[in-house]
């Protein structure tokens, strides 16, 4: 049992430091039923989640699966400062009220794959607003200058002379200060988290717990475009909150090599069934559209069900196959003639009359199913349905 639980742990990780202490508490746990706890931090600095970050929650479900208590932190204190993880220059700060509302969603969409019985929720708030100013300072002792801009991203901007504010210095070891509360015994976070998840480790040598929290830092997933990290700013993503038709169209749309790689970090199914469809692929046994597809039902059926996921694929199929028009699409009236970009713009189709225009020139609008290909044609009283790409459709009447 230990040993598949391992297995399962070491999945798609790509390092994990301390290893042994890990089994450790794996052996505790199954031998003597002794719970342990696992850490992972959000701060509420975005409204909703996407699947980038359902990476993290995957492997503290898996955690969750063999024994481990959760420790969801949602970092409300840390937030007003940003982690500069990645950062070329210094964040604003957000207002109390954002943090509140995004905390708020950050759980809702949380609970819909971590097991709630085995969840702990936090607010960093609870100990730094008790830890205070004098408190703070004294935690800002225990690590140097010099080694903070041993931190890559600090060393790049210190180095080209960008700003680093003294805040940013201070949230690794806010971040690492958090384990020595909760007294973590296995902290997760993303590869580009590794400094942050290692001051938790020494700051819990520092404190003198008795105990080094293990460490695993996981990959930063690609988005639909299969090179930058998903990213909503990227509009590269796939949110969770997402309605079911757009989630399994879009998986569908990543390339067959990224396919791979989400399976090994999004699905539940096992390393070898993940291997014996690859290998069908390859020989030709198994079209590589159909391994996307139970991928895409699967990942919808996560946040929905199986009768809406199959209900995605089922109009999915009548679109893209039948080049049929969406059962279910938003309906908009406009007081005619109206302009087709500024159309396009009010309907919630594309995010400028400029990007309406790049689009109408290259060849992506249709209306009524006919391509259009004037910039300036006018829409007279009548209804529409217009459509950008392959995915998106909104039904205009003009009154």
């Amino acid at each position: 049992m230990i040993e598949n639980a391992i297995k399962e742990i070491q999945r798609g990780a790509a390092e994990i430091i301390d290893l042994e202490y890990i089994k450790k508490l794996l052996k505790g746990y199954y031998e003597e039923g002794k719970p342990y706890t696992v850490k992972v931090g959000f701060d509420p600095t975005g409204a909703d989640l996407h699947l980038g970050h359902t990476v993290l929650l995957q492997k503290l479900k898996t955690f969750q699966n063999h024994g481990a208590i959760v420790q969801l932190i949602i970092g409300d204190f840390t937030a007003t400062i940003g982690d500069p993880t990645g950062k070329s220059e210094t964040r604003k700060v957000m207002s109390s009220d954002a943090i509140a509302a995004n905390a708020k969603t950050y759980q809702e969409q949380a609970f819909l794959i971590l097991d709630r019985s085995k969840t702990e929720i936090y607010y960093n708030s609870k100990w730094f607003d008790k830890l205070g100013a004098t408190g703070i300072v004294g935690l800002s002792t225990l690590f140097s200058v010099a080694r903070m801009l041993e931190r890559d991203d600090f060393e790049k901007r210190y180095k080209s002379n960008q700003s680093i504010s003294i805040s940013e210095f201070l949230y690794p070891l806010l971040q690492g200060y958090d384990s020595v509360e909760l007294k973590s015994d296995i902290e997760l976070g993303g590869t580009d988290q590794k400094f942050n998840l290692l001051m938790g480790r020494h700051l819990q040598r520092t404190y003198e717990l008795g105990k080094e929290q293990a460490v695993i830092t996981m990959p930063i997933l690609e988005g639909l475009d299969g090179v930058a990290k998903m990213s909503k700013s990227l509009n590269n993503y796939i949110g969770i909150t997402e309605d079911a038709n757009t989630i399994y169209a879009k998986v569908l749309s990543i390339s067959d090599e990224l396919m791979w790689r989400y399976y090994e970090l999004l699905s539940t199914k096992s390393l070898a069934e993940i291997a014996s469809m690859q290998k069908e692929v390859a020989d030709g046994s198994l079209h590589p559209k159909s391994a996307k597809e139970t991928l895409a039902l699967e990942l919808t059926q996560r946040f929905y069900d199986e009768a809406v996921a199959l209900k995605a694929k089922e109009e999915f199929d009548n679109v893209f196959k039948s080049n049929q028009i969406p059962s279910d699409i938003e309906e908009f009236e406009m007081d005619g003639p109206v302009w087709i970009c500024k159309a396009l713009v009010d309907a919630k189709l594309e995010s400028s009359t400029s990007q309406a225009r790049r689009d109408i020139i290259q060849g992506a609008i249709k209306l009524n199913q006919n391509k259009v290909d004037d910039v300036q044609l006018q829409l007279e009283v009548g209804e529409y349905v217009i459509q950008v790409g392959k995915r998106k459709f909104a039904k205009i009447e003009v009154k």
